[in-house]
């Protein structure tokens, strides 16, 4: 009798039996390696987001100017105001005068906490005439908290300002919580 070449029935299904698991393997391998990228890239975004709003707020108070403003009413309101809490719309939780550059004018500036978004208020004007209202710019989103607290000249922390006889703090600490858990506090010198 003559002996026949080739694979058996069962060698076939033994070898697709290996070529399945090994398979599975490799997906589970790309799949865990692309969910990690996947992660790593939001969390790179994040710390990114963070480190810009940070910035963009301590380039503001660095130009902190002694200018008081007019708001719509024609009110004088303070050169420097911190606020545990705003009232609507067109306030922040702090509120400033910023000096302008060569292209533009002096501005007043706000922040605020608004539905777990940090926001930047911008007037154009120092001055507001009556309808006037702010840009509004979301810098950093998915915050659960935003605090700031005013270093006075007795070297304690207060919630707000100004304080009597005080036209502006020696410092200002801005404390982010993230929706995520994660707190971030910074303490800018305004000295």
């Amino acid at each position: 009798m003559r002996k026949e070449k080739g694979f058996t029935l069962v060698e076939i299904l033994i070898a697709v039996s290996i070529l399945a698991l090994i398979s599975v393997m490799a997906f589970r391998g790309l799949s865990s390696v692309i969910e990690t990228r996947m992660h790593v890239s939001e969390e790179t975004r994040k710390w990114h987001d963070i480190s810009l709003f940070f910035s963009r707020f301590g380039e503001d108070l660095s130009g902190l100017i002694h200018r008081p403003a007019t708001d719509q009413s024609g009110l004088v309101l303070p050169e420097f105001e911190g606020k545990t809490d705003y009232s609507g719309p067109l306030d922040a939780n702090i509120l400033f005068t910023r000096m302008g550059d060569e292209d533009r004018n002096d501005e007043r500036v706000g922040y605020r906490l608004n539905q777990g978004k940090i926001e930047a208020l911008l007037w154009a004007h120092v001055d507001q005439a009556p309808g006037t209202k702010p840009d509004i710019y979301p810098l950093l989103s998915h915050v659960r908290s935003f605090e700031l607290r005013y270093l006075a000249i007795n070297n304690t922390w207060v919630p707000f300002w100004p304080l009597p006889g005080q036209i502006r703090p020696k410092a200002v600490q801005a404390s982010v919580t993230l929706e995520s858990g994660e707190k971030i506090v910074r303490t800018f010198s305004l000295l």
